[in-house]
């Protein structure tokens, strides 16, 4: 299928969630839904959806509903995420391995199969192994594109190495400001941002 380069930003941030849900929906063996029902999984309203499946071709037909499977295929085609994705942590402090103890992915993008510290033998508990950053080249899964970046120190060296070995995705817990290629995607989670936001918007509506 050929991706539509139109989709507005708020659709493909809700697309996600909809794959989610549809693959906890085929785990308990339903084949077939509608948007109705899909809504009250989400919480999204269902004129919403189907507005939002509208981008991506005529998925269901009005009565019938949608073939949970070809929603599947059809989401990760346009997502570009496989259901076998494999991540990396980098950096297994405190963060880290909350990230790691949260490792519940496997509806939506993969899971984190291995992590990088500089002090692995420190790390206790990990769900996953845990190499020393010395083995990156040697330990990085085949086909892995994506990192978790926690660490605080050497960031720009860490990201540098990273890209080198194949790393073209990029989620960054650093709060530091660090330069990558124009092919590299880098997602940047920054919870005082959030925070602040939500702080604003919440006072917006006082009287």
């Amino acid at each position: 299928m050929e991706k539509n380069r139109n989709v507005p930003k708020a659709t493909l941030q809700r697309y996600p969630i909809y794959l989610k849900a549809l693959r906890k929906l085929q785990d308990d063996g339903i084949q077939r839904i509608m948007s109705k029902d899909l809504a009250a999984k989400v919480s999204i309203k269902s004129t919403t959806i189907r507005r939002d499946f509208s981008f991506l071709g005529n998925l269901g037909k009005q009565g019938f509903g949608y073939d949970v499977s070809s929603l599947i295929q059809i989401f990760s085609d346009e997502l570009g995420l496989g259901f076998d994705e494999k991540i990396i942590l980098v950096g297994a402090g405190n963060l880290g391995k909350a990230l790691l103890n949260y490792n519940r992915w496997n509806n939506v993008v993969g899971e984190i199969v291995c992590a990088f510290d500089l002090m692995p033998e420190h790390v206790t508990g990990a769900s996953v192994p845990v190499y020393h950053m010395n083995e990156l080249k040697e330990k990085l899964p085949e086909g892995c594109r994506i990192a978790i970046l926690c660490i605080s120190k050497n960031i720009q060296e860490t990201v540098d190495l990273l890209i080198s070995y194949g790393i073209t995705g990029i989620v960054d817990f650093t709060h530091e400001h660090f330069q990558v290629p124009e092919n590299i995607v880098v997602k940047t989670v920054d919870v005082v941002s959030s925070i602040q936001e939500l702080v604003f918007e919440t006072n917006s509506f006082k009287d």
